[in-house]
């Protein structure tokens, strides 16, 4: 647990020796700042022409603020999260220290679980900058805060499922390029693969919809937990994972 701890720290700390952090910590902030905006004002200009017009309003800050943002929360990760896990292996390999760590004293799953986790902490990180914005909503508004947390639950994990896909595309290549864009590839399939599912009710097709990550995320996103969703993005973590302990093993043996 030590070295796991010690790996993640050095690997957390290396996002902000170079302006990747500071890149995607501004860039997410920018992005959602203007879709909460947008949000915020659709939703005032909505109450106000129901109150002009002397009809009952039925709105719902949880559900017509809140729930869209998450779900924008979680589009723009699908273009964050290849820049997040792009780095983890494929600059070792750049740099030539992939040959030093694959026959160093530490363990394998050490190594692979202090980088993913130092990458879910920086897609946490990263992330907790729209608490800023949700503060104004509680302060002038009164939405309940438990769909909210549940939905960040959902994003978490969902992320920490991408991510480990991530991480094992990383240790294939020493390009952070084509690790990136492999990685958005893949998120991009995952994200667009239960879109069959609107016209075809085959078996595959709904096989190809149970594998959609937004699939598993709608029930966060309403605040609903709901274990298929957990086993699902806790499968997602242990395959990506194992499979970037199976391409360690690689590197290791060749080393």
């Amino acid at each position: 647990m030590k070295n796991i701890w010690i790996i993640c720290r050095k690997e957390l700390r290396s996002y902000f020796t170079s302006p990747i952090a500071y890149l995607l910590l501004v860039m997410f902030a920018v992005i959602f700042g203007f879709f909460f905006w947008n949000s915020v004002g659709y939703y005032v200009n909505m109450a106000l022409e129901s109150q002009m017009e002397g009809e009952a309003s039925d709105m719902n800050i949880s559900e017509q603020i809140i729930r869209p943002l998450l779900s924008n929360i979680n589009v723009i990760a699908l273009f964050f999260i290849p820049m997040i896990s792009m780095r983890l292996f494929a600059e070792e390999k750049r740099s030539g220290t992939i040959e030093l760590l694959a026959t160093s004293p530490v363990k394998d799953l050490e190594v692979i679980i202090g980088k993913w986790l130092a990458a879910v902490l920086m897609y946490v990180l990263m992330v907790s900058v729209s608490f800023l914005d949700f503060i104004f909503l509680f302060k002038y508004g009164n939405p309940d805060w438990k769909p909210l947390a549940i939905g960040y639950v959902g994003l978490i994990l969902q992320a920490g499922g991408l991510l480990a896909i991530g991480t094992f595309i990383s240790t294939l290549t020493k390009n952070q390029i084509i690790a990136g864009a492999a990685t958005f590839g893949i998120c991009l399939m995952l994200w667009v693969a239960g879109w069959v599912s609107e016209y075809n009710d085959a078996l595959w097709a709904q096989v190809m919809s149970y594998m959609s990550v937004v699939t598993h995320f709608d029930s966060f996103a309403k605040g609903v937990v709901d274990l298929k969703d957990v086993v699902f993005d806790v499968t997602v973590i242990f395959l990506g994972l194992f499979f970037t302990g199976r391409s360690m093993e690689s590197m290791r043996w060749r080393s």
